[in-house]
């Protein structure tokens, strides 16, 4: 029972006590009161109608006799009237029935007023003439003592409900502050730190949300700090601290994690000796200066053509991943670019398309991040050699279906279901059993197995997502495919589907009438949480709603701060490969841990990825993480 309740009901039984009381006072005193009246007044008549009586009686004018009793008793006032002549021993009885109007019976069956009778013997002078009996009618008595009663109970009936009123008004303000008190201790407890309590009058509970106003501030101090500390270790590891563009480890782990993943693109190898004209005239100031105004530059321009990173390796050379872009979206990168970098040029007093070279190169299937390194540093070594300022390798990959065809062929085998399932393993740490299972798709498109990999940027390029999600959940719940394992199963969101309110709306319902709503886990890339927060948090309302969890992939790939976690609060975030890449260089297991601290004082649950074998895993075993999952264990099909 919560505090008010246990108040009002205190509040409540005293006031009812009171109550009670006040009405037994006024119902026993208004009894005697009454029945002190009753009693007046029959010694008054039966003394006024003793002296009337005395001459008639006498003389024995009977009819006389009768007409004075008659008088009175017809009054009402009297249930009975006895005459006993003591002359011949006769006896005159008058008698009313006891009918007492507007009283409830109950009332009259308690016989509050007992039976009030009075007898005397009418004299005259030593002789004895006559006995007068008379017997008081209680009816008045119960009429009085009814409305009296009655009265008194409407008027505390009516101030009871108004204090009843005034009561649980004047409490909500004065525990308003523990409400918000305990509030503010159940966001600390799911780690949501929001805006202190403001302070209450009341001196005692003043006190208790000054302490938990100071708790709330360092439990989200605590939280900055952590945060900081991963943003400061990816700025010092990750960073060059010159242009404040991320460095030649950042940009392999990236290369590597695009070509783990279904993609397309390029990569762009730009050498700027110009740097070093400078860097002879102006001294390393100067030269730091223009590197960072270029930085600036490319940054402000070049994402808008088309999404990527662009990285500074060396003191002249630079890097440019093109993650999402098909072959006229490099052109268009290449010649913004070659813009920046004459404009620079220019300003800084050199001779345009001079003293800079360009290499590019162009995604294909199965390619390694090897291949794509040399592919590009030949192609720029080329544009040197034949002092052009780009050079382009095109591998030529012929291309299986055009993009119109692509749409076609995706749209029918998205429409008709003709998916096939495997899913991986993801296992704890700390023992050998499996925590979740993170389900994969293929496609049948032309008789033939496509899978993710090929399909997957032909989805993004062709704003598919929403379709393939919508398609592939109610795929998953037709062939019952989650009733299959007993663990929680994962299933990875689209962009488009983050992004559209159609899928919202479309899930809430799916969710609603899945039998196996609290076994799935949805999952949502980082990159997607940081440019569409709000989207993603309605749609991580609608998935919790459903008893269904939330899940954030790449976890820790993009360069900001990750008060998104604070904010979402999601179930367990799985580290982005980069992290087991950066282990492999002996430099990820510093930022792993304060990521993972970061985590941990959320109360999420971290899964560590890419966990190519045991000697691997052995690395991250010091580290406080929940699971992992990776090649270590390869995905399985799915057997119905």
């Amino acid at each position: 029972m919560t505090l008010f309740r246990q108040i009002n009901s205190l509040l409540f039984g005293l006031f009812l006590l009171v109550m009670i009381s006040l009405v037994y006072f006024q119902f026993t005193q208004s009894r005697d009161f009454m029945s002190q009246q009753m009693q007046s007044d029959l010694n008054n008549t039966m003394t006024s109608l003793g002296l009337m009586l005395q001459p008639h009686i006498e003389t024995g004018d009977m009819v006389s006799a009768e007409t004075l009793i008659n008088v009175i008793f017809e009054g009402g006032f009297y249930r009975k009237v006895t005459l006993t002549w003591l002359a011949d021993g006769k006896e005159q009885v008058w008698e009313n029935p006891v009918v007492i109007e507007g009283v409830p019976q109950w009332l009259i069956d308690l016989e509050v007023f007992g039976v009030q009778k009075k007898q005397s013997v009418i004299t005259s002078g030593w002789m004895q003439l006559a006995t007068l009996e008379i017997e008081a009618h209680p009816g008045l008595g119960y009429q009085q003592l009814w409305r009296i009663m009655n009265d008194t109970i409407m008027i505390l009936s009516l101030l009871f409900i108004i204090s009843i009123f005034v009561l649980r008004y004047r409490l909500n303000r004065i525990l308003k502050p523990l409400h918000n008190i305990a509030l503010q201790a159940k966001e600390m407890g799911q780690r949501k730190f929001g805006q202190d309590i403001a302070l209450p009058e009341t001196t005692e509970l003043k006190d208790v949300v000054i302490a938990i106003n100071s708790m709330s501030g360092q439990l989200k101090q605590v939280f900055v700090t952590l945060d900081q500390e991963v943003s400061e270790l990816k700025e010092d590891k990750l960073i060059d601290q010159v242009s404040q563009l991320p460095n030649r480890q950042y940009l392999s782990a990236q290369i590597n994690n695009w070509l783990n993943e279904p993609g397309f693109g390029g990569l762009i190898l730009a050498k700027f000796d110009w740097l070093e004209d400078i860097h002879s005239k102006y001294g390393y100031q100067g030269r730091d200066q223009i590197i960072k105004v270029l930085s600036a530059r490319m940054v402000a321009e070049l994402p808008g053509i088309a999404e990527g990173v662009i990285a500074r390796i060396a003191n002249t050379e630079f890097a440019f991943l093109l993650t999402k872009a098909e072959h006229h979206q490099i052109q268009s990168y290449l010649q913004t670019l070659i813009r920046i970098i004459n404009q620079e040029i220019s300003k800084a007093g050199c001779n345009a398309n001079t003293k800079f070279s360009l290499g590019v190169s162009q995604r294909i299937d199965n390619m390694q991040p090897s291949d794509l390194l040399s592919q590009s540093d030949n192609a720029l070594q080329q544009a040197l050699k034949e002092g052009k300022v780009s050079h382009w390798i095109d591998a030529q990959q012929p291309q299986k279906y055009n993009r119109e065809q692509w749409r076609t062929k995706l749209e029918n085998a998205i429409n008709n279901n003709h998916f096939m399932f495997q899913w991986q393993t993801v296992s704890a740490m700390r023992s050998e059993e499996i925590i979740q299972r993170e389900l994969y798709c293929r496609l049948s498109i032309d008789d033939k197995v496509v899978s993710a990999a090929e399909f997957m940027p032909f989805i993004e390029l062709l704003s598919l997502g929403g379709q393939l999600d919508r398609c592939l959940l109610e795929t998953i719940e037709q062939q019952n495919i989650i009733a299959l394992t007993k663990q929680p199963v994962a299933i990875n969101l689209t962009h488009d589907s983050l992004q559209e309110p159609e899928f919202a709306q479309w899930l809430t319902k799916f969710l609603q009438q899945s039998k196996h709503s609290q076994q799935m886990l949805f999952e949502m890339p980082e990159s997607a949480l940081i440019s569409s927060f709000e989207q993603c948090q309605k749609l991580t309302e609608i998935i919790r709603s459903a008893g269904a969890k939330i899940g954030v992939d790449q976890c820790g790939r993009q360069m900001g701060s990750l008060d998104y976690l604070q904010k979402l609060q999601p179930h367990y975030i799985k580290l982005d490969q980069s992290f087991a890449f950066y282990e492999k260089l002996n430099q990820g297991n510093e930022m792993c841990r304060a990521l993972i601290n970061v985590a941990n004082g959320l109360n999420i649950d971290v899964i560590i990825t890419g966990i190519e074998n045991a000697e691997q895993l052995q690395h991250f075993t010091s580290l406080r993480a929940d699971g992992y999952q990776g090649y270590i264990s390869a995905p399985e099909d799915i057997s119905q």
